[in-house]
């Protein structure tokens, strides 16, 4: 079968939108412009050339290998990462004092998901009815193992995507299931308690805290078992996952589909308020110095709350607790963040973030994301980039920095038959994932979805960076901003360092 979106930049607005309705203005400076460093096409030699010959037969192999199905282990077998529940004094403080508390256990997946406390409800200040398009990529999903760069899609406005990918979803729910679809389309919804279990060992220490919780899953309950038919299958997360990889790695379907990454919203607009202390890059009265912390923190769940609170991705970033408060300037992706608007199986290929950052996402609204990570471990990094190599090694000598393109995607269960220790989470709307310096993570959406996501770092990450710097050196990738500038600007504030409690 061959499913292609079609494309058409008059697609009439949808009523019943997965997105809220807020104007609001934004003002202030234009923030440092950054974009992805671009991935240039791969460029094949002659086809007489025995290398490219032999590169080519290779992948042939591996994609055929993949095709079949008795030797891949249900994706289920991935277990799942650390999730973490803090309660509503911890949700009141700075998030960067609470995850240096989870820190020892959260950064052994690489990925961790946190559900903050009842009572959470931002509201979502995205002005919707914005008439400017913003640009896609268009991704050819039955191809994400070759490593081909992605080209350019359909320009939309978020009303015009949101039809386009709420579309495509029934067009697959009609197509392959006949039960209604059981995604989380809406509001945030807590997982079932009965589907968790507590960490345990080193973990029970921090799970029996009255205050904070952290639980792992080791079930995906309600999955249609691999070749089991059933005459009523469910569009659930389970067999949504499911076939997004049986496309990835058996080609049994050609599908393309349009992501709109990395929306800068110094354009667009956050889908947080904007802070009226000068707390966020992009206030008006945004301060070169510490933002001014004599006033008493608002209440939780408070209007003026969601405007201060450092869980808003605005000001996370120009925390105290932060390294990128340095920084000085807003830098696109970096403390500015992106919007992501995604649609099913839309995906974010494995990479590692800038400079080996820490950074944090948070799903505003839609159906849930399926994430992958890999410890931030020097291990488990080069097993992942060993992976690569293994199965595009003739790309990788022309294109070393291929991860950092970030358009190859890989099964989980094949890294974790190469002994790289891997795990996944599901990430519902009104969720946060964070992952560690230096930690692979990846994944994809099972529907229409926003999310927004920022860098941060906390004075651990220091050392990450140096080895991200000499990292880079080897294949003349620049960094985005000055390592040696930030460490020596830090120097200079030395008297401002939180010492551990």
């Amino acid at each position: 079968a061959y499913i292609h979106l079609h494309k058409n930049n008059n697609i009439p607005q949808n009523e019943e939108g997965i997105m809220a309705t807020n104007t609001a203005d934004r003002s202030g400076g234009p923030p440092q412009k950054r974009i992805r460093v671009p991935s240039h096409p791969y460029e094949a030699g002659s086809a007489s050339d025995p290398l490219i010959l032999e590169e080519e037969r290779m992948l042939a192999q591996a994609i055929a290998n993949s095709r079949k199905d008795q030797g891949r282990e249900p994706i289920t077998a991935i277990p799942f990462g650390p999730t973490f529940y803090p309660s509503v004094e911890e949700f009141s403080g700075d998030p960067l004092i609470y995850l240096e508390k989870i820190r020892s256990v959260a950064e052994k997946y690489g990925i961790c998901k946190i559900v903050p406390p009842k009572g959470w409800n931002p509201p979502f200040a995205l002005n919707v009815d914005c008439p400017k398009r913003f640009q896609t990529k268009d991704q050819s999903i039955h191809r994400l193992q070759e490593g081909i760069s992605f080209g350019d899609g359909t320009d939309y406005t978020v009303k015009e995507y949101q039809k386009m990918s709420t579309d495509w979803s029934k067009e697959w729910r009609n197509k392959y299931y006949s039960a209604p679809d059981k995604l989380n389309q809406g509001e945030h919804k807590p997982p079932n308690p009965e589907s968790l279990q507590n960490v345990t060992s080193e973990k029970q220490t921090l799970a029996s805290r009255p205050s904070s919780t952290v639980k792992l899953s080791n079930e995906s309950p309600g999955e249609e078992k691999l070749g089991e038919k059933t005459q009523n299958p469910k569009m659930t997360p389970e067999n949504l996952e499911r076939d997004y990889w049986d496309i990835v790695e058996t080609q049994c379907h050609e599908i393309d589909v349009d992501y709109g990454n990395d929306v800068d919203t110094s354009e667009w607009g956050s889908g947080f308020p904007i802070s009226d202390r000068g707390r966020s890059v992009t206030s008006p009265n945004f301060q070169a110095g510490p933002p001014n912390e004599d006033l008493p923190e608002p209440s939780f769940g408070t209007d003026e709350y969601y405007k201060e609170t450092y869980w808003n991705l605005n000001n996370i970033p120009n925390s105290k607790n932060s390294v990128l408060r340095h920084l000085k300037v807003g830098i696109n992706g970096i403390n500015v963040p992106w919007l992501y608007f995604g649609c099913l199986f839309s995906t974010f290929c494995w990479h590692n973030e800038d400079n080996y950052m820490y950074s944090i996402n948070y799903h505003h609204k839609g159906a849930p994301k399926q994430w992958y990570g890999v410890p931030g471990t020097k291990q488990d990094a080069d097993g992942v980039e060993r992976v690569f190599k293994s199965y595009l090694s003739m790309k990788m000598r022309d294109v070393p920095d291929l991860l950092h393109h970030i358009t190859t995607s890989f099964s989980p269960r094949l890294l974790d038959g190469e002994g790289v220790r891997v795990c996944k989470l599901l990430q519902n709307s009104g969720e946060f994932i964070v992952t560690f310096p230096r930690a692979f993570h990846g994944g994809f959406s099972l529907g229409p979805n926003c999310g927004e996501a920022v860098n941060f770092a906390l004075y651990d990450w220091i050392p990450h960076a140096v080895d991200a710097n000499e990292r880079y050196r080897t294949f003349a990738r620049p960094s985005v901003f000055s390592h040696d500038r930030l460490v020596y600007t830090i120097a200079h504030h030395v008297n401002e360092l939180r010492t551990k409690e």
